[in-house]
């Protein structure tokens, strides 16, 4: 067995409103600082170590969790797994 991490980033489809992000953007339009940044968006990021016989199998494993236990909606929600080498 081969330990992993692994990076679960969850973030809202396009034409999901995002309010934190717009927040973060307001406080720097009213700043008056940083005016090349036009679009912000926030995301949440698991990050879990797992111990399997290979990439593809520990992000199978993380993505069952994941869906097991609801971490994200799917109707509002993009999932993206990355898998590396610890």
């Amino acid at each position: 067995m081969t330990t992993f991490n692994v990076h679960v980033t969850i973030e809202n489809k396009p034409g999901i409103s995002d309010p934190e992000g717009d927040t973060i953007l307001n406080d720097l339009v009213l700043k008056g600082t940083h005016k090349t940044v036009s679009k912000i968006k926030t995301a949440k990021m698991l990050k879990f170590t797992i111990k399997e016989k290979d990439k593809k199998i520990a992000q199978s494993k993380v993505q069952e969790i994941c869906a097991e236990l609801r971490i994200y909606n799917p109707m509002v929600s993009i999932v993206t797994i990355d898998v590396f080498d610890a």
